[in-house]
């Protein structure tokens, strides 16, 4: 299951119309918006993060370094 976020104009009628036929088929359902909270990471999080990163990097440098050397 996903969610699909829709904005639309209120007071137009045609956008109510086309979100209410949405609806009636049965395949979506309505949910209230509640905004993402924001969430400050934990120091493992902030750890894991940067040791990603640092893997990714290196991974970049080591597959690139002959590319990159070429043009030299």
């Amino acid at each position: 299951m996903c969610t699909v976020t829709l904005s639309y104009d209120q007071n137009n009628a045609l956008a109510r119309r086309k979100l209410a036929a949405l609806l009636a088929t049965g395949l979506f359902l309505k949910k209230d918006y509640q905004p993402y909270e924001v969430h400050e990471p934990t120091p493992e999080e902030i750890e894991a993060h940067r040791e990603l990163r640092d893997a990714v990097l290196e991974h970049s440098r080591k597959t690139m370094s002959h590319i990159i050397a070429r043009y030299l």
